[in-house]
């Protein structure tokens, strides 16, 4: 069924989030143009799709593929890309060839670790799998050594049962190292397939240790009417002891993409038992000026105060690909949960976050 997202919010607690999206676009008309280029920025910051940002320090660092590989950018605004730096090349003839996507950098115990989903050429887009890179030294736009494929079936000890699988994201929990990742129910020969979101452990940052479990398929009406039902992008989110995964849902290349919800409802209890998952959604989506929302990442503004999504929307309304990236400030209701409010047109005068 299908949630309403203030539906339950008191009037003034609606009226106080309300504010804080209207304040963080408007531009009182006495602004100069100085004051505009100091305390403002528009969006688009970019160009491209399935953005990744991570804080380290000072810095933000942002993974994506291009120049024939992966790249890593390193700026101390957020909103501002540094300029990319090719990390890891694919080698030839191997499995992690062709087909790069998604991206993203982790800092894990005193490494970094690159997780990505690599194929063969399409379409269609059948041999796609996840693979993992690790850090020679501490720097993360240094060198990456490959470790190898993750095994994403349902026997992580025989690698030949090793399913179609993209957009991993690792996270920690209790002690404990997950996985969440976009895959199939069983290899097909059609890129015509549903994609589900899976969960497993981990043993360490290259090694999934535990049988994959499905903890969300596109079964809501708001996930499902479109040329191919798919959950892809998850991506953890983690405030005040309370758990999420915020994941993209639709077809990426169409107007209707968006962001749907899964929230631990009590973290003292299993991560692998898709009954402690409860589904929201939409939390995000698409306007008629701002096209085909996702595959969102999060981080917080230099001085740590505020909140911010760093997604991507479609350029124009026909299907295909040509994607920008936009940043947006959002904010968190009185329970606990995420509120991203609506996407902001190209071009809207947003503050920069704070401290920057």
């Amino acid at each position: 069924m299908r949630i309403t997202r203030f539906a339950l919010f008191p009037v003034a607690l609606l009226l106080s989030v309300s504010a804080c999206f209207t304040n963080n676009a408007a531009v009182d008309k006495s602004v100069t143009s100085t004051d505009t280029a100091k305390y403002y920025f528009k969006n688009p910051i970019g160009k491209g799709a399935d953005p990744w940002v991570v804080k380290s320090g000072k810095y933000y660092y942002t993974c994506q593929t291009g120049q024939g590989g992966i790249t890593v950018r390193k700026s101390e605004k957020l909103t501002v890309l540094g300029s990319p730096k090719l990390v890891w090349k694919p080698p030839v003839n191997s499995w992690n060839s062709t087909c790069i996507w998604a991206p993203e950098l982790h800092h894990i115990g005193k490494k970094w670790y690159i997780y990505y989903a690599a194929g063969q050429s399409g379409p269609p887009y059948i041999y796609q799998r996840s693979g993992v890179l690790e850090s020679v030294t501490h720097d993360p736009q240094g060198a990456y050594i490959d470790k190898g494929m993750l095994k994403t079936g349902d026997d992580p000890a025989d690698p030949s049962k090793t399913i179609w699988a993209i957009d991993v994201n690792v996270f920690q929990v209790n002690g404990g190292l997950y996985a969440v990742w976009s895959g199939w129910k069983s290899n097909a020969p059609t890129d015509k397939t549903s994609q589900h979101l899976y969960i497993a452990r981990m043993a360490n940052p290259w090694t999934i240790s535990s049988e994959r479990v499905k903890i969300s398929s596109p079964e809501e009406p708001w996930e499902t009417g479109g040329p191919l039902n798919l959950n892809e992008g998850p991506e953890f989110l983690k405030h005040n002891g309370k758990a999420f995964i915020i994941y993209s849902t639709r077809e990426s290349w169409t107007p209707q993409y968006r962001l749907g919800q899964l929230a631990l409802q009590d973290s003292t209890k299993s991560l692998l038992n898709a009954g402690n998952w409860k589904k929201s959604g939409p939390v995000f989506e698409g306007t008629p000026e701002v096209l085909g929302v996702g595959h969102a990442s999060f981080t917080t503004s230099p001085d740590g105060k505020e909140w911010w999504i760093f997604y991507h929307s479609k350029i124009e309304s026909k299907p295909g690909w040509n994607r920008d990236l936009r940043l947006q400030q959002f904010f968190w209701d009185a329970s606990g949960n995420p509120v991203f409010g609506t996407p902001l047109p190209a071009g809207t005068l947003i503050r920069k976050p704070s401290g920057e």
